[in-house]
C-alpha cells in the first residue's frame, strides 16, 4: 500500500475519532479565594445554564453554595443546611472555625466530604450534592442533598414471575443498593463504589460477600473496570463487553438481571454483582450457561413441577435453534426420513413455491425478525398494526400467493413460540437459527450434527475467570447437579451452600 494512501487514512481516522481523555480543567486545584474559584468553575463549565450559586454570609464570612438545577431537594437543603447556617453564632468567627464547625459539629448531610480539585468537585455537584465554598479555605465541603426525579420501584418487565417479589431495580444506583441490603442483612455483604467513563464518571457498585468471594475473581473484575477506556457509560451493556473473558464464544459469561432477589442469590454463591447508575439491569459475574434456564419461580414451586419447567426450557432451546435447520436438511437431502403421509403433504405444498427450501426458510425467518424488530421499536398505540401485517404476510395470504408453503409457516410459528421460553438467550438463538438453516441447506443432517457438536465444544471451552462456563455439567459433578437438570426440595437444597470456586475444574480459590 502506498505511503501517501496510508497517511491519508490515518489523517481521516484522526479527524473522525478522538481518544477519550479527561478534561484539562479537572486537575485545577481550588484556592483560598472563593471569588476566583467561582470564576474558574464557571469558565470550566462554560457558563452552563443549570449551574446555580447562592452567595450568603455566615458570621461575617462570605460563603458560596453551589448546586446544579433539578439535582437537589429544596426542602432538604433548607432544613439541614440553610437554616443551621443562617442561625449560626461562632464565639471567634474565622474561616477555619466555620470549616471546623461544619465538618465536626454540624450535620449538613449524612454523606459529607471535602474536595480540593475541580475533578473531584464536579462529580459530586452533578450527582445532587451541594458545595459549600468558604472564603479563606482552600477546600470545598460537599454534602448530599439529592432530590432529583426518578422512576419509582416497579415490577421488572424482563423477568416476570408467578410468586416472589414484585420489586425490580430502578435507575438510581443508591435505591438499588438499598434493595439489595434489605435482603442480605449480613456484615459480610460489601458494596464497593467505583467510577468508570472518562467523561460520564458513572458510578458502579461492586456487590459481594467478603467471606465467600474469591480474591482472584474480585481483583480481576476491579482491574477490568479500571481499564475501561469508554468516554460515556449510559447502560450496563457498555460495561459487559469489558467483563466478558472469551470473545470467541457467542454466549456471554456475564449475566444480567432486573431482580434484587436473583442478584442476592448469585452473590451468596461467591459471585460479584455490578450495579450501574442509570440502568435497572445489574450484571452478574461470572454467569454459567445452565443459569439461562433457571428462574425465581423454580425455587417457589414444588420440586417436581420445577424439574418439568427446566426440562421444558432445555427442549425449547434446542427446538428453537434446530427445528428450521432440520426441516430444511431433511426436506432437501433426506426426504425418506419423513413419514409417508407427511412426505406427500410437504411435497404437494412445496410444488407451488418458486424458491428452494433453504431460501424459503431464510426469507420467512428474515421477514419474521423484521416484523419483531418493528413491533419492538414502534410506539405502543400503533404497535398492534404489526400483528395485523404479520398475520397477512406470514399467513394465509403468503401461502395463497405461493411465496411460502404451509409446513414452513408452521415451522416458523413453532420456532418463534419456543424462542420466547428462554428470553435471556434470544439474541444467541436468533443468530444460531440462521446458521443452522444455512448448514442444513448445504450439508444436510451431517452438517447439523457437526454444528451442534461445535457449539457444545465451544461452550465447554469457555473458562470465565478461571471457572468453566459449563460447570457443573463439564467437568461433571454429581452433587451439584441437584440444582441443574433437577431441583431438589429446600430441605436438602438449603443444607449446604455452593461456592463457585469449589466447583471441579476451577483455577481460583
Amino acid at each position: 500500500m502506498p505511503r501517501w494512501f496510508e497517511r491519508k487514512i490515518k489523517e481521516e481516522k484522526e479527524n473522525l475519532y478522538v481518544t477519550p481523555k479527561p478534561a484539562a480543567s479537572e486537575s485545577v486545584r481550588l484556592t483560598a479565594d472563593a471569588q476566583q474559584n467561582l470564576k474558574t468553575i464557571r469558565a470550566a463549565l462554560h457558563d452552563t445554564a443549570d449551574f446555580m450559586v447562592r452567595e450568603i454570609t455566615v458570621c461575617g464570612i462570605p460563603v458560596k453554595l453551589m448546586m446544579f438545577e433539578g439535582m437537589f431537594s429544596l426542602q432538604t437543603l433548607t432544613e439541614i443546611m440553610l437554616e443551621p447556617l443562617s442561625g449560626l453564632q461562632l464565639e471567634h468567627p474565622s474561616p477555619q472555625a466555620l470549616e471546623d464547625w461544619i465538618l465536626h459539629r454540624a450535620v449538613l448531610g449524612m454523606d459529607q466530604s471535602q474536595v480540593g480539585t475541580l475533578g473531584e468537585l464536579f462529580p459530586f455537584l452533578m450527582s445532587g450534592f451541594a458545595g459549600v465554598m468558604i472564603d479563606g479555605v482552600e477546600k470545598t465541603i460537599v454534602a448530599g442533598v439529592q432530590g432529583f426525579q426518578f422512576r419509582s420501584v416497579s415490577e421488572p418487565s424482563a423477568e416476570e414471575n408467578v410468586r416472589g417479589s414484585r420489586e425490580g431495580f430502578t435507575e438510581p444506583i443508591r435505591i438499588n443498593m438499598t434493595m439489595v441490603r434489605r435482603r442480605i442483612k449480613s456484615p459480610e455483604l460489601k458494596m464497593e463504589l467505583v467510577k468508570a467513563g472518562v467523561s460520564s464518571k458513572t458510578d458502579l457498585c461492586l456487590i459481594y460477600q467478603n467471606d465467600i468471594v474469591a480474591p482472584e475473581l474480585l481483583a480481576d473484575i476491579r482491574r477490568r473496570i479500571s481499564q475501561i477506556p469508554t468516554d460515556l457509560i449510559l447502560e450496563s451493556g457498555y460495561v459487559q463487553p469489558f467483563l466478558d473473558t472469551d470473545i470467541t464464544s457467542i454466549f456471554s459469561n456475564v449475566g444480567t438481571t432486573q431482580r434484587p432477589d436473583t442478584l442476592c442469590a448469585k452473590v451468596s454463591e461467591g459471585r460479584v454483582g455490578i450495579l450501574v447508575d442509570g440502568t435497572p439491569f445489574a450484571l452478574i459475574v461470572p454467569y454459567f450457561f445452565n443459569e439461562n434456564f433457571q428462574s425465581m419461580d423454580d425455587y417457589t414451586h414444588r420440586p417436581y413441577y420445577a424439574v418439568f419447567e427446566r426440562w421444558l426450557k432445555y427442549l425449547a432451546f434446542f427446538f428453537t435453534i434446530l427445528l428450521p435447520g432440520l426441516y430444511v436438511a431433511v426436506g432437501t437431502f433426506h426426504p425418506e426420513l419423513f413419514p409417508e403421509a407427511l412426505l406427500l403433504n410437504v411435497t404437494a405444498a412445496e410444488q407451488d413455491v418458486p424458491f428452494p427450501l433453504v431460501a424459503e426458510a431464510l426469507l420467512i425467518h428474515f421477514i419474521y425478525e423484521l416484523m419483531r424488530e418493528a413491533g419492538l421499536r414502534l410506539p405502543r398505540p400503533i404497535g398492534h398494526a404489526i400483528g395485523i401485517i404479520g398475520a397477512l404476510v406470514i399467513g394465509d395470504a403468503a401461502v395463497t400467493a405461493g411465496l411460502i408453503s404451509s409446513p414452513m409457516v408452521m415451522v416458523v410459528a413453532l420456532t418463534a413460540l419456543s424462542s420466547f421460553v428462554v428470553p435471556s438467550l434470544f439474541q444467541e438463538v436468533t443468530i444460531m437459527r440462521f446458521g443452522f438453516i444455512l448448514i442444513g441447506g448445504t450439508l444436510g443432517i451431517f452438517g447439523i450434527s457437526l454444528g451442534l457438536a461445535l457449539m457444545i465444544v465451544n461452550l465447554c471451552s469457555v473458562n470465565a475467570y478461571g471457572i468453566p462456563s459449563m460447570s457443573p455439567q463439564s467437568p461433571f459433578q454429581l452433587f451439584a447437579m441437584r440444582d441443574v437438570l433437577l431441583r431438589v426440595g429446600w430441605k436438602k437444597l438449603g443444607r449446604k451452600k455452593m461456592k463457585i470456586q469449589n466447583l471441579p475444574g476451577t483455577e481460583i480459590h
